[in-house]
């Protein structure tokens, strides 16, 4: 790997629009830049309203191909683009950690996972089935039939630039609709790789496009266009909600992945030592800029000593350096402004009594690292107990009563993930009926593999993109009855 290192460049970011790679049409650019040493690694095209149009206009025409293509021969396409990110994963694992920062061991787990969620959707593509109901008459036929909705509009965000545009490009593809993807500025080159595996596996010109620039400007002009029939976002929960009235301002299907602020809860009869395992490990995944993070560890005071020791060891053995450096555990936060989000935060617990028993500063005075810090002796209105830090920052509350934990659980109108630690059967079967989450994972890591579904619910969004039902918001429902 180290050899190979030294013989890659970082690639020039373009745009991808009606199968021609490009810059902006008036030159225009941003500054592409490395958050672990600051550099300025490359310039990514700004999309003009033009630019724009000619992505719309190519998504129009490729539909029109694409669609007409069988479920069969979109999947062999599809199958082949995984194969095609599998051959190449070492250069784009490689610009994946310069560009937004994570450890070559993470970058390796989002890039093949990536090929396993095409795979996955070009394999329920085949099977997405219309069907037969049984008539009244004996003279009549009813067909229930699936259609691809159109040309669709995806907006995905910089933590995890290929996992969630591969989410989005995928479903599309496996129903037969064209796409306009607004990738993240941040990290163009990681979607560029997806891209191009598509492109060169057979996609036709104009079936997906590629564009970047500024998130508002893209936004009004894609979601209002009457040529983009469905809209796709990943991102915040106040972003969200913007898009989602924009698209209903004009009828348009909407998918919503939006913030959360996971509860992580530890009962007095769990394996404390697992979970404090575990959880750590989660929390400080790419640097805690994850919408499921772990992010309120409520702890049953019976085992909140021994799990946040366990948990504050984890802590500690974690090395923050370059994602490109070996033994590097976790990586600098992505951007500057997260900076500052993190330090007012921690200042914010520390004005009103809290203890900042690990961490809390930044680190180093070039790149945008921060220590992984754990805060405890929180008081409830403490800001990090209602606002989704989106960063490595761990607060812990010990509590006594089940029935007050769980209603400190749902207390946000966040609702995506949430995790549990226990070893009573009723215990596990009162979190499943009375947590509200999108997603409740018990006595392990179990969320975002690509056959199971993936999604919020309240302010943490609408609809899935995993498992079968990432392929519903895609397609139209045509019911055709006639007489025979």
């Amino acid at each position: 790997m180290k050899d190979l290192e030294k013989s890659m460049t970082y690639p020039a970011p373009k745009m991808f629009i009606a199968g021609v790679w490009r810059g902006a049409s008036n030159g225009a650019s941003l500054p592409v830049i490395n958050p672990a040493t600051e550099e300025v690694i490359g310039q990514v095209p700004v999309a003009t309203e033009a630019d724009l149009e000619e992505a719309v206009a190519a998504a129009v025409a490729g539909f029109k191909i694409w669609r007409d293509v069988s479920a069969f021969e979109r999947y062999r396409i599809m199958r082949k683009a995984a194969e095609l990110m599998r051959s190449r994963s070492q250069e784009i694992i490689r610009n994946l950690t310069i560009e937004q920062g994570k450890p070559l061991a993470e970058a390796t787990i989002e890039t093949l996972a990536c090929a396993d969620v095409i795979d996955w959707l070009a394999e329920e593509g085949r099977r997405n089935y219309g069907r037969i109901v049984p008539a009244r008459a004996a003279n009549v036929q009813q067909l229930v039939i699936r259609e691809p909705v159109g040309p669709v509009a995806a907006f995905t965000p910089w933590n995890f630039p290929l996992n969630q545009a591969v989410r989005k490009i995928s479903a599309a593809l496996a129903t037969g609709c064209s796409v306009v993807i607004k990738a993240p500025e941040e990290t163009p080159a990681s979607v560029m790789a997806l891209i191009a595996a598509f492109a060169d596996a057979g996609v036709p010109d104009g079936v997906i496009n590629l564009v970047f620039g500024v998130p508002a400007q893209i936004s009004e002009y894609l979601i209002a266009h009457p040529d983009i029939r469905k809209i796709s976002f990943t991102g915040s929960t106040a972003v969200g909600k913007q898009l989602a009235a924009l698209a209903g301002l004009h009828m348009k299907r909407s998918t919503m992945e939006l913030g959360g602020h996971a509860p992580a809860i530890i009962f007095d009869d769990a394996d404390v030592d697992q979970a404090a395992k575990l959880l750590g490990f989660s929390k400080y995944r790419n640097a805690g800029q994850v919408c499921v993070s772990p992010t309120r560890f409520l702890v049953h005071e019976n085992v909140y000593e021994r799990f946040l020791e366990g948990f504050m060891a984890v802590a500690k053995n974690i090395k923050v350096g370059n994602g490109l450096d070996e033994g590097t555990n976790m990586g600098p936060l992505a951007h500057d402004r997260r900076i500052p989000a993190m330090e007012t935060l921690v200042a914010d617990a520390r004005a009103k009594g809290a203890e900042i028993a690990l961490g809390g500063e930044r680190l180093n005075s070039k790149g945008y690292f921060f220590q992984p810090t754990v805060i405890t002796n929180l008081p409830s209105d403490a800001r990090i107990l209602s606002e989704e830090p989106f960063g490595p920052l761990a607060p812990m509350i010990p509590f006594r009563d089940t029935e007050a934990m769980i209603e400190e659980a749902n207390r946000l109108p966040y609702g995506l993930a949430a995790y549990a630690f226990t070893s009573a059967t009723e215990t596990r079967a009162l979190l499943a009926k009375k947590v509200e989450a999108g997603m409740l994972t018990i006595n392990h890591l179990g969320l975002a593999l690509p056959e199971i579904p993936f999604g919020g619910i309240k302010d943490s969004g609408q609809g899935s993109e995993g498992g079968t039902e990432a392929l519903d918001a895609y397609v139209n429902t045509k019911l055709v009855t006639e007489a025979i």
